[in-house]
């Protein structure tokens, strides 16, 4: 079934709740494939890094910099992202995005040395940088507010997923034909979505409320918050213990417990399908919670520090992967959570720097977090590496406690002055709108 045409008006005799669920449905789908594809991508690297380290004679805090060089330029491009989607529309800079990084994609594949391996790896990081802040926009341009995290949850989950495929379809792929198979093979995948999502995205929900005069503040303002970068602050804790986990326990499972690749792809796969439902929970809570992130984030980051040194200490296989899913589905309920307050307290025209700036937080995480786990694991062990990790977790407790708990204060802690929410069904909403 075709989606109805872009910038088209609703058809006056259509029932409008139908068409509000039928643009929701299918923004889902569409955005749940192009992050799938977008994650996918980026964990290639991790399954390979063995196959780099003895290709291109790199000790593992090398190829930590060769997971961080993607996330150096991708934190960088956070916040332009978000000012181009806010200025040129969401839609045309998602779809800028994903043929950018699937071209990048494909010329990882054709790397010859560790210096161009970094090279496009950067360029790859800024390609996939702008898309964060451009999704998120669409989601809240085509979904209602209490809906919104609901519906980011299950296409978020997609990242998670793509940690349980990744492995599974990647590693026989790598064995088989070499590290550089799997690049050309995502990319692919990439070009497909690009089609899709330029095909069947709906247009924007028009707003059902009168029109009110938008809030305006320079960007420069809304960088400056203190209370954004508190949020990113729980974001960063978040990924630490998510990329560290990623990045580094497939060579752990091959350097250190003998495991082929095409063996640990399953083992890597449980705990990914645990996170995939855990991000779904956790989107869930936050539309019933209405914010009241920490009810959340402090339980599960404190059982995900409770199980981190178990994993990290574990003398067998099964205690390695019981404690390790517990770990990453604890701190998986935080995902969707971080987010709820911000995306529904934000002002229309700033949805896309303001979770930018969080995004940032993250992916400052994945900067630092794969080549300094790198040395810990060169210069102590992988056990004192993965150990470090619940730092993390204590980072995300703490912030969660630290930052607004609900829409009003946190518009009062940004120091919005006009309408008093977006997301209030009482106050006048503007209409939104988009540049294709």
């Amino acid at each position: 079934m075709s989606a109805p045409p872009r910038h088209a008006a609703p058809n006056g005799s259509a029932d409008p709740a139908d068409r509000t669920d039928r643009t929701v449905r299918i923004t889902i789908i569409l955005l749940f494939a192009a992050w799938l594809v977008d994650y996918a991508d980026r964990l290639v690297i991790n399954l390979v890094l063995p196959s780099l380290g003895e290709e291109f004679d790199l000790n593992r805090g090398q190829q930590g910099l060769v997971v961080s060089a993607f996330f150096l330029s991708y934190a960088l491009c956070q916040i332009p992202g978000g000012i181009l989607a806010d200025r040129f529309g969401a839609r045309r800079v998602t779809t800028w995005a994903l043929l950018s990084w699937s071209l990048f994609t494909a010329l990882t594949g054709f790397a010859w040395s560790f210096a161009l391996l970094l090279l496009v790896r950067f360029a790859f990081g800024a390609a996939e940088g702008i898309f964060p802040p451009a999704s998120m926009k669409l989601v809240v341009e085509r979904t209602t507010p209490e809906r919104r995290m609901s519906a980011n949850g299950l296409i978020m989950s997609s990242n998670a997923l793509a940690g349980v495929l990744t492995p599974l379809l990647a590693a026989p792929l790598i064995a088989a034909y070499g590290w550089r198979s799997a690049f050309f093979s995502t990319a692919a995948l990439g070009v497909f979505v690009l089609v899709a999502l330029r095909l069947w995205l709906p247009a924007p929900l028009p707003s059902t409320a009168p029109d009110a005069p938008e809030e305006r503040h320079r960007i420069g303002d809304v960088l400056r918050k203190g209370v954004l970068w508190r949020f990113a602050g729980i974001m960063f804790g978040y990924n630490v213990i998510g990329w560290g986990l990623t990045t580094w326990a497939p060579s752990y499972l091959s350097e250190e417990r003998g495991l082929p690749l095409s063996s640990a792809g399953p083992l890597l796969a449980i705990p990914a399908l645990g996170a995939a439902v855990a991000v779904v929970v956790g989107g869930r809570l936050s539309d019933r919670l209405d914010g009241h992130h920490r009810k959340v984030i402090v339980p599960g980051m404190a059982v995900a520090a409770i199980a981190l040194p178990f994993m990290a200490y574990s003398d067998s296989f099964v205690g390695f992967a019981v404690f390790g899913t517990l770990a990453i589905v604890a701190a998986s309920l935080a995902y969707m959570p971080i987010f709820a307050v911000p995306m529904k307290g934000l002002p229309p025209a700033y949805v896309g720097v303001g979770s930018a700036v969080i995004i940032v937080g993250g992916q400052l995480a994945g900067m630092v977090t794969p080549p300094l786990m790198g040395v810990l694991a060169d210069a102590f062990s992988f056990q004192v590496a993965f150990a470090f990790l619940v730092l993390g977790a204590v980072i995300a407790a703490v912030l969660a406690v630290l930052t607004p708990q609900d829409v009003d204060s946190f518009r009062a802690a940004l120091g919005a002055t006009g309408p008093k929410s977006p997301t209030d069904p009482n106050s006048p909403t503007p209409v939104t709108t988009e540049k294709s």
